[in-house]
């Protein structure tokens, strides 16, 4: 077998393959492509030399645009950085190869003009569908793409999509934690999110988590957004004396690191001072004190999921829009220590251990 450097692959040609076989380019077009079986077998195996003496190489791009099948699935990512998004993304990755296709991965960073840009370059590339993790600003451009593939969206709802949507779901995920925090003992509760900035998964659990506390007598909470002023809002949080035993509730894993590290800064005495439960279960969480609980995302099996959906609509498949929301895993450590008979009033012990 002939060896050829990455140039000189590139500069053989179908025709070169052809010459060599002394076959017609249709031929060789037929063995490289899906139409193999037509060729009889002493021409199939000439054609075979040729390309393994000349390391021929086959422009699967060119063929795949030619026949209209580039093999190629786009993905919208809002934010590359965040942890969810990696796992989802690495799920989604692995589905496309287990069915020959490839993932182009375009990563927004929360930004408007970015979004416009990697919509129209995976346009540009001929992806042959769409998945979408962000927060959809440029509409038009979306929908024009939605006439043209197949649509699905992971984690937040663009409204006018009509597309199958797969995420978790937020308000089963809410009432965990704080059925969680509330048996163990804590009573003031503060749910700490990202911005929502339209985000539809963090509004989800911001609603979920303020009806949860309204049907609770026995809790107080209250809401806080990620900002420059976190360590002193956290500061406030935790003077206050009333309401009983303080909790934190991550809504996901940027949150919770940003509290980490603001709760190590103030001085807190993790998780003596401070209970906390973080929604997603990220690597160092078992690190951190005793280590934090959570409530882990099935991200692989999300990324699948979206994946599969849009592999159904490639298929043919015209059935009305489908949601699936996954339910997470409760992951009890240390952060949320049980409080209970530690002092609380003999009514709220009796209550919550019921």
């Amino acid at each position: 077998m002939n060896t050829f450097s990455a140039a000189q692959r590139s500069r053989v040609t179908m025709l070169d393959v052809a010459e060599r076989a002394g076959v017609s380019k249709a031929s060789v077009s037929r063995f490289i492509g899906e139409d193999r079986a037509l060729l009889s077998d002493a021409i199939a195996l000439r054609i075979e030399q040729a390309i393994d003496e000349l390391g021929y190489r086959p422009n699967q791009m060119a063929r795949g645009l030619k026949r209209g099948r580039t093999r190629l699935i786009g993905m919208l990512v809002a934010d590359i950085r965040n942890p969810y998004s990696i796992a989802v993304m690495h799920g989604v990755e692995t589905a496309c190869r287990q069915h020959g296709y490839s993932l182009v991965v375009c990563n927004t960073d929360r930004d408007d003009e970015q979004e416009r840009q990697h919509l129209a370059a995976l346009r540009a590339y001929n992806i042959e569908g769409l998945i979408v993790n962000t927060l959809g600003h440029h509409l038009d451009q979306l929908l024009e793409l939605q006439r043209e593939m197949p649509l699905v969206l992971v984690d937040r709802k663009v409204e006018p999509l009509h597309s199958d949507l797969v995420g978790l779901d937020n308000a089963v995920a809410v009432r965990m934690a704080v059925e969680h925090l509330e048996q163990q003992g804590y009573r003031d509760l503060l749910l700490v999110s990202e911005p929502t900035d339209g985000t539809s998964s963090r509004l989800e659990r911001l609603d979920s988590f303020k009806a949860e506390i309204g049907q609770r007598p026995l809790l107080t909470g209250s809401v806080l957004e990620v900002d420059d002023d976190l360590n002193s809002h956290l500061h406030a949080f935790l003077s206050r004396d009333h309401a009983g035993p303080k909790a934190l509730f991550c809504a996901n894993g940027i949150a919770a690191l940003a509290c980490t590290r603001a709760l190590k800064e103030l001085g807190c005495k993790l998780f003596e001072d401070i209970g906390l439960i973080a929604l997603d279960d990220l690597d160092w969480y078992p690190l951190v004190g005793s280590g934090i609980t959570a409530l882990a995302q099935p991200t692989e099996a999300i990324g699948a999921s979206a994946f599969d959906c849009l592999l159904k609509r490639l298929r043919g498949d015209t059935a009305p829009t489908r949601t699936l929301d996954f339910l997470p895993q409760l992951i009890i450590r240390g952060s949320t220590q049980s409080l209970v008979g530690a002092g609380l009033p003999a009514m709220a012990v009796s209550q919550a251990t019921q």
